[in-house]
């Protein structure tokens, strides 16, 4: 399993409708997140930046190659294309975060110095 955190921007003025849309996402989409390995995926928003986390089983190569792959999901990117401003750089790669440290890891670590 692996973790990803991605980052996009959406339109000011559009906030509330990026909210409004996320209220029912359809059940197919949830099926092909699900099915490509998508767990504990969350979005949280400060202004209008907004961050996605999810855990990527077994890979976030594999889980991001699920959606390339899903019509839903291609239909909701559509969808969002008045209320993102950005999502990826000029090569198509979502704007990605670095993980560079997790609790539960270390936890292990440290237990496994004290065996």
């Amino acid at each position: 399993m692996e973790r990803l955190l991605f980052i996009m921007e959406i339109y000011e003025d559009k906030i509330e409708e990026y909210e409004r849309r996320h209220e029912e996402v359809w059940p197919q989409l949830l099926g092909d997140l699900w099915a490509g390995g998508w767990r504990n995926y969350s979005l949280f928003r400060r202004g209008n930046q907004v961050f996605g986390y999810a855990e990527c089983h077994p890979t976030i190569e594999s889980c991001l190659g699920s959606m390339a792959n899903s019509t839903a999901n291609t239909e909701w990117a559509i969808w969002f294309t008045d209320v993102i401003k950005s999502l990826t750089d000029e090569s198509g790669n979502l704007f990605m975060a670095e993980q560079v440290w997790h609790m539960n890891e270390k936890i292990a670590a440290n237990a496994a110095e004290a065996s």
